[in-house]
């Protein structure tokens, strides 16, 4: 677990203006944050889940990530200065007004959470799977199973499905 008073994200994010979707985890994990790479723990589901439903044309590796800027994606999470699972996590290093500050500079079309405590974090309140009735900095939010292997009994691949479809449907409409 990385110092949460240090200041260093231990993975920069991915992100710039004009994105259609920014994705936002709650931490790096040991592996991701070993390898520094996003979602790169041998269970992990995120890239095989992203070329399943559409959102890429192949299933990038995790050392890929930068790639995903090509297809209008983003990467952040909400804890950038530790790693390591949810349950591990220093309550201090949560920062979801980072987040909405991001949000606030780069304004994508719509934020996605990789997990329920992503959502809980920035929302503030649980959270139910699918679009949220309220937006971060007018941004949408909708929330998703996690990927990672942890949550494994609780993946879903059908709100990743309609993930993908309003991302496709978007094109500027919200």
């Amino acid at each position: 677990m990385a110092d949460p008073f240090s200041g260093k994200p231990v993975l920069e994010d991915l992100l710039r203006e004009d994105l259609r979707l920014v994705i936002c985890g709650s931490a790096a994990g040991t592996v991701s944050a070993q390898r520094q790479a996003y979602y790169a723990g041998p269970g992990n589901r995120f890239w095989r889940t992203l070329c399943e439903v559409g959102l890429t044309d192949r299933q990038l590796r995790p050392e890929e990530y930068p790639k995903l800027l090509s297809y209008g994606i983003g990467l952040t999470d909400v804890v950038k200065t530790a790693f390591g699972a949810d349950d591990e996590l220093p309550r201090q290093s949560f920062s979801p007004a980072a987040v909405v500050e991001k949000l606030q500079t780069f304004r994508p079309g719509l934020l996605a959470t990789n997990g329920k405590r992503t959502a809980q974090e920035l929302l503030g309140r649980k959270t139910a799977y699918g679009l949220q009735p309220e937006r971060l900095a007018g941004v949408p939010v909708f929330v998703l199973p996690s990927t990672s292997g942890r949550a494994g009994p609780f993946f879903d691949l059908t709100w990743w499905k309609e993930l993908a479809a309003r991302v496709e449907g978007q094109r500027g409409a919200w």
